[in-house]
């Protein structure tokens, strides 16, 4: 049995005596810092690991892009036809192994034996209703028959925190138990949540020293399981996508293509929606890189260089730059922004009127990644009395709208997207499997995984 536990934002200079779990488990392992691709995010490191093929191959240019047919900009989709290659857990069940794979992305329509991901349910009159879904029938009631309803709300939003990722450590250790998978992933997000809300230091945070009341959080937590594994004598690999770096700098590209005439928004009663059609240029933003989509050729050189002079931004790559860093692919924007270290890109574009969808938490309708979303736009005493006040209009009937989210992203002060300005504050990978290589990355655990299962050609 082997088990993979993707632990979201852990880098190597994390690991000490704040979690003496995970450096107990480092003393019979081998720790090294895995080298991420660009863009540094969930979706595109996560196809690199699971297939073993850069972004230029699977095609997974971060956690958005625009889908030029229909020219929608699309962030955080679920279905696994959007990678391109074979997964490493694929190559295991051909083998006659079984599969568990748990809030890894890519679930919907995946191979795995025993799956769960995040899916609300949607009504025709707007409402949403928060949900689970996963494979095989009857498997997430099975979970939240024994460890209650699933917190969405701590997975992502104000509320986003400890419990979600307690949740999935302890379904991961229900499925061990009970399943006996051959090969176990889990998803555990935690630190992802408070060092994009407050940096990823150990001072100067508005609530102390929040690095360390997290790590000790994730070493808790990872306990009950680790130890679970150890009992059933599971080889286990740790591992994450990325460092999150401190940012104080948002900037605001599709602001500047709007005032320049390169984006345009169609006015309405719910405020000003981006007119893809209509638009020379917009950028999907998503995180600390921006994927710019122009519509005139003749417009390229031009917007690249506003763009390169504008604060904040480092480079501005065209399709031929982006080959350098294995990125470019008919998804990616005719130009790739990339954020100097203390900068990252939000997607408002200021238009005077914005749309009635951003004091929300609404990860599909906004052209880019929102971290503001992580905050109640007043204090959280206050945030979460007028979030009882929608959710009691709801259950009455009621219209309503959930406008409680900040629309300030001066109030973020984490990010990610580039790669690592040191090994030690990027991506890492622990394994008590065997050898590891002296360098090992993303592209490369595939192949390792597949030579641990027994499975290499």
């Amino acid at each position: 049995m082997l088990l993979i536990l993707n632990v979201v934002g852990l880098t190597p200079e994390m690991i000490s005596q704040q979690t003496p779990n995970l450096l107990s488990l480092v003393k019979t392992s081998e720790l090294r810092p895995l080298d991420g691709v660009l863009p540094a995010v969930t979706l595109s490191a996560q196809a690199s690991i699971l297939t073993g093929k850069p972004v230029s191959e699977h095609g997974v240019v971060g956690n958005g892009w625009l889908f030029r047919d229909t020219m929608e900009p699309r962030l955080w989709q679920q279905s696994r036809n959007l990678c391109s290659g074979e997964f490493f857990y694929e190559k295991a069940q051909k083998a006659g192994l079984s599969v568990a794979k748990l809030f890894w992305w890519f679930n919907q329509g995946c191979s795995a034996d025993y799956s769960v991901t995040p899916k609300p349910y949607y009504s025709c009159d707007g409402n949403k209703a928060f949900g689970i879904h996963g494979t095989p029938e009857g498997f997430t009631d099975k979970l939240e028959a024994e460890l209650g309803k699933f917190p969405f709300h701590a997975f992502w939003g104000p509320e986003a925190g400890v419990k979600s990722s307690e949740w999935i450590a302890r379904a991961t250790e229900y499925t061990l138990k009970n399943q006996r998978p051959d090969l176990t992933m889990a998803y555990i997000p935690h630190l992802d949540y408070d060092l994009q809300r407050f940096g990823a230091t150990r001072t100067g945070s508005v609530t102390g020293d929040h690095l360390a009341t997290n790590l000790t959080q994730l070493d808790n937590l990872l306990a009950p399981l680790l130890t679970t594994a150890q009992e059933l004598e599971c080889k286990i690999i740790i591992l994450s996508e990325y460092g999150i770096t401190n940012v104080n700098r948002p900037v605001f590209i599709n602001k500047i293509l709007n005032q320049n005439g390169f984006l345009q928004t169609r006015q309405g009663p719910f405020g000003d929606i981006l007119e893809t059609f209509n638009s020379d240029a917009f950028a999907v933003c998503d995180h600390q890189i921006a994927h710019v989509y122009i519509k005139n050729q003749s417009k390229i050189i031009p917007i690249k260089k506003l763009l390169r002079n504008t604060a904040g931004i480092a480079a501005i790559l065209s399709k031929d730059e982006q080959s350098e860093f294995k990125v470019n692919h008919p998804r990616s924007g005719e130009l790739l922004a990339l954020a100097e270290d203390d900068s990252w890109f939000t997607w408002q574009y200021d238009s005077g009127n914005p749309p009635d969808f951003a004091a929300t938490v609404d990860i599909h309708r906004k052209p880019g990644y929102d971290p503001a979303e992580l905050f109640y736009a007043g204090s959280k005493v206050t945030g979460r009395l007028k979030s009882a006040v929608c959710l009691l209009r709801k259950k009455l009937g009621l219209r309503y709208r959930f406008n409680v989210i900040s629309t300030d992203p001066y109030r973020v002060k984490g990010s990610h997207g580039l790669l690592p300005a040191a090994p030690e504050k990027g991506a890492v990978f622990i394994s008590n499997c065997g050898s590891v290589p002296d360098k090992i990355a993303m592209t490369d655990i595939s192949n390792y995984v597949t030579e641990i299962l027994g499975l290499k050609e």
